[in-house]
């Protein structure tokens, strides 16, 4: 088998940019929506915003490779390293260097691109990690770096990366080339292009011994951000995870030449997939805001910590909707109180309700803030 960094001319990377133009379009166009909707947040929702958005990407980044962590500790780390306050409850070593990694990312995405860099990422990740021999350096060890399937009776080869050896100098060309194809430079490049292009060059070197799909995601968010001139907190992860296969399929069917224009359609495709879910986020804070403040002053405190709870769960909502066992579970009410309280509910507007008698289900009544 022969793989993309052995082929003549790596990495100099072909592909057809006419392929690419609508997608380059339609992003720009979408990244001024974005910031049109994100003016209609109050600066308190906004940080919560950020932290969600933030918390979903270091917990999804974290899960396509998967590593399960847990929400609120990733959550607590963020507020307090944006200074935004937050319990003081110990962060287990995983969820708080995921958490520095990804504040890291936002706070320095316009800086240079240097090995330093991706060398801090890669302490924060590994943070408590003991199975590898190098933490914030690149491999040494003498045997293949290879991607392989799961199976131990007969492993299949899904792609082997430069040896060692080549690191210095692969990774010297690959940050070269990142800072050279950032805007106002010669070599620039269109946003989703450069980001492609940025992910699979990376993932096809591997330069670390564990963590490169997460430095990876990181890095095509980083060249995003340069190229919008501000934090993107594009759902990226949140949208690759969801269709994970996919996500690998793309990348196997990609590191065998240097001609990736199938790789950088599906990666610009997926961007602007994520980018559709942020602005959905975004429009759905909104609605939370109008809804509270057309709620003011008719909620009782149980009613308040239901509606609260709902809009924890985000955009997708309850599966299925709630129902009245849930409200009872969450306020630890009698049947009966709960049964007022959602008819309360449907009275003023907060809710809407499907289905009847046990398949009875309630959603929140965001339609009435379109108004």
């Amino acid at each position: 088998m022969t793989w993309n960094w052995e082929q003549p001319g790596w990495p100099e990377f072909a592909y057809k940019s006419n392929s690419l133009a609508d997608l380059e379009q339609q992003f720009l166009v979408r990244s001024g929506e974005f910031i049109g909707a994100i003016k209609h947040i109050g600066p308190e929702d906004q940080n919560s915003l950020r932290i969600e958005l933030i918390s979903d990407e270091a917990l999804k980044t974290s899960e396509i490779e998967g590593e399960v962590l847990n929400r609120e500790s990733v959550q607590s780390s963020l507020r307090q390293q944006f200074g935004l306050g937050g319990d003081q409850r110990k962060i287990p070593p995983a969820e708080r260097g995921i958490a520095e990694m990804m504040v890291n990312l936002y706070e320095t995405f316009a800086a240079p691109l240097t090995h330093e860099t991706m060398f801090g990422w890669h302490k924060m990740l590994m943070s408590g990690e003991r199975r590898i021999e190098v933490v914030g350096g690149y491999r040494t060890h003498a045997d293949p770096m290879q991607v392989v399937s799961s199976s131990l009776h007969d492993p299949e080869v899904h792609f082997e990366a430069p040896p060692s050896s080549k690191m210095k100098a692969e990774m010297d060309a690959f940050i070269t080339w990142f800072n050279e194809t950032s805007p106002n430079r010669n070599r620039a490049l269109p946003a989703l292009t450069r980001a492609g292009i940025a992910h699979l060059y990376f993932v096809s070197i591997h330069p670390f011994e564990d963590g490169n799909g997460r430095i990876a995601r990181a890095l095509a968010e980083k060249s995003l951000a340069q190229n919008l001139g501000h934090p993107s907190l594009i759902a990226l992860s949140y949208t690759i995870e969801r269709a994970r296969k996919a996500y690998y399929s793309a990348l196997e069917r990609n590191n065998k030449d240097i001609e990736i224009t199938d790789w950088l359609v599906y990666f610009a495709d997926t961007i602007n997939q994520a980018q559709g879910n942020t602005i959905k986020r975004v429009d759905f804070y909104i609605a939370k805001a109008k809804l509270y403040e057309q709620l003011r002053g008719k909620l009782n405190e149980r009613q308040e910590k239901v509606i609260a709870r709902m809009f924890r769960e985000g955009i997708d909502g309850f599966k299925g909707g709630l129902s009245a066992e849930n409200y009872i579970g969450i306020t630890k009410t009698s049947r009966a109180t709960a049964t007022r309280d959602l008819q309360d509910l449907l009275t003023v507007g907060a809710l809407t309700k499907t289905g009847e008698l046990r398949h009875t289900r309630y959603h929140l009544n965001l339609a009435r803030t379109k108004d």
